[in-house]
């Protein structure tokens, strides 16, 4: 589960970089201001989140793995895809109903993170109870 989760952060992290240099040198001229802002919204969240993807990996690797950090990674993945993916085709197809999804991506993210907190919070709880 480290690797996985370590190896797609990092991926996903590189990928973040180069879908955002490609809507400030590529699209800029091409599509409006707010377009751009929801794209550059889009590159945000999809980069804080595989940044996610590789802290879940590194406490795999310290505290061990668990069925709450998979689901917690799934989210995190999944959320990328949902809110972040929404958002860059919203801004470059300027189809609205795109729109009704994101908040679907945006439930995912704050699931993944709160599984995240409840799996080494209890971690901690058994820790300290020994």
């Amino acid at each position: 589960m480290q690797r996985k989760w370590m190896m797609l952060g990092a991926i996903l992290t590189m990928l973040s970089v180069g879908i955002g240099a490609f809507g400030a040198h590529m699209l800029k001229d091409k599509i409006g201001a707010s377009a751009i802002a929801t794209y550059e919204t889009g590159v945000q969240y999809h980069m804080i989140h595989a940044l996610g993807l590789l802290i879940i990996g590194l406490i795999a690797g310290q505290l061990g793995e668990s069925l709450k950090l998979k689901w917690a990674a799934r989210l995190l993945f999944a959320g990328i895809i949902i809110f972040s993916g929404s958002l860059y085709v919203l801004s470059i197809s300027g189809i609205k109903i795109l729109g009704a999804i994101t908040p679907i991506g945006g439930v995912a993210f704050i699931g993944g993170w709160l599984l995240l907190a409840i799996d080494v919070w209890q971690r901690g709880q058994r820790s300290s109870a020994n």
